[in-house]
């Protein structure tokens, strides 16, 4: 028995001391091969430090094996030995064997550095010299992928495709096109792929993705059926359910998709975005009081969400609570930076609670940003009406009439406050 196996064998039993020796022993005594053997058993292992050592004691031994040089310029990467690595890789020549190797492994070197441009451009040379190898199309697909150039990495996966290639490194191409179809807005394609794949190979992300595709191009009916099924399948799968609701909502099935929502909050109850879509349905059915639990479930996840402090505001006055809706968003302009709607919502609550010069005040902080809202304008032309502030009124009813012109009793309004002036 080697001093190699003994080692390997003494790693077995935990007994690193001994474990050592042995290595020790074999870098002094056992041959070549055996020592390239052991490397390589090492390096799988994850002993990088050993394996590297005996790379070096080989490679000074057989200087032209550029096969070494790769692997210690992978170990060095693993170290985060980026000169190092770069080192070695440029003593491999273009006669070399292992060229191709080390052109991949200086591609990946540079992108872990951070420059893809220039992995980019090694992947390039790789494929100009060896274009027949699956293996560099792939490569360059993959970097093109984290890129986020989708439609070139669809070029590369379709190649591949093409040649039968279907699974390398343990991706599926497949499904890889797939995504960079999707993710480049190309929805249809994505779904052809994922439909001529047989069930079996469809996982449960698979599933959720083909239910988002079917969404995206509008066929809401296909997208309840996958995501349905999706559901039943594994009802803890939480983010369906946004997306379920959202495509039953597209079908004026609001009940249901209220009802999602909710099973959804059921195995989440930490989603601010299913309190968001629940809210919205709430409202949509004239449902103040969920809506208004929603918001308030929302709202403790994230306080500072002005979409959902807007919404709130917005069930307050629905209900004419208006004094709360006071005290809520005084409350809020004061903790946040204070929006156009936020000004508007407390004009309207201060107007129905006759704090006309408050009210005025806060219609006037809003119209910077909302005069050209004819829903704005109109509130404010009733305002002004109300307070028997012509002047202004004129020129709230001119700005309306310019955005709906077709408003005949606007119109008329406008002509018999002309007529008095």
């Amino acid at each position: 028995m080697t001093n190699s196996e003994q080692m390997l064998s003494a790693l077995e039993d935990n007994d690193l001391k001994q474990a050592d020796e042995l290595f020790q022993k074999a870098l002094k005594e056992d041959d070549p091969e055996t020592l390239y053997s052991l490397a390589e058993e090492l390096y799988a292992m994850g002993f990088l430090e050993q394996a590297s050592t005996i790379y070096q004691q080989l490679l000074a031994q057989f200087p032209d094996e550029d096969q070494i040089r790769t692997t210690l310029a992978d170990i060095a990467v693993s170290n985060g030995q980026y000169d190092d690595a770069l080192n070695l890789l440029t003593d491999i020549t273009p006669e070399s064997n292992a060229y191709a190797e080390s052109l991949l492994t200086a591609a990946d070197v540079y992108q872990t550095m951070g420059l893809p441009e220039v992995s980019e451009q090694k992947l390039l040379t790789a494929l100009r010299l060896y274009p027949d190898e699956p293996v560099m199309q792939f490569a360059l697909a993959e970097l093109y992928f984290e890129m986020g150039e989708y439609g070139k990495a669809a070029n590369y996966y379709e190649a591949l495709i093409d040649q039968d290639v279907l699974e390398l490194g343990q991706v599926n191409i497949q499904k890889r096109l797939a995504t960079s179809y999707a993710s480049s807005g190309a929805f249809e394609e994505a779904l052809q792929i994922y439909e001529i794949m047989t069930v079996e190979f469809l996982t449960e992300d698979d599933q959720f993705q083909m239910g988002f595709l079917y969404l995206q191009i509008k066929d809401y009916q296909k997208a309840i059926e996958i995501l349905t099924k999706l559901q039943l399948a594994d009802p803890q799968y939480t983010s369906l359910y946004v997306y379920l609701a959202t495509a039953q909502e597209a079908q004026n099935e609001l009940q249901e998709a209220l009802t999602a929502v909710q099973t959804g909050i059921g195995y989440d109850m930490y989603s601010e975005v299913l309190y968001q879509k629940g809210s919205d349905l709430a409202l949509q059915l004239g449902d103040d009081q969920v809506a208004e639990q929603m918001l308030n479930k929302a709202l403790e996840i994230n306080p500072d969400n002005m979409g959902e402090i807007s919404a709130l505001s917005q069930v307050y006055r629905r209900q004419n609570r208006h004094a709360e809706n006071v005290a809520f968003v005084q409350e809020a302009i004061a903790n946040h930076k204070p929006t156009a709607e936020l000004y508007w919502s407390l004009a309207q609550s201060q107007f129905a609670l006759e704090a006309f010069d408050d009210a005025r005040e806060n219609y006037l902080l809003a119209y910077p940003e909302l005069k050209d809202n004819p829903e704005f304008l109109h509130d404010l032309i009733l305002f002004f009406q109300e307070m028997a502030q012509v002047p202004e009124l004129l020129a709230a009813l001119k700005q309306y009439l310019q955005l709906v012109p077709n408003d005949l009793d606007m119109q008329t309004l406008y002509d018999d406050y002309q007529t008095m002036q």
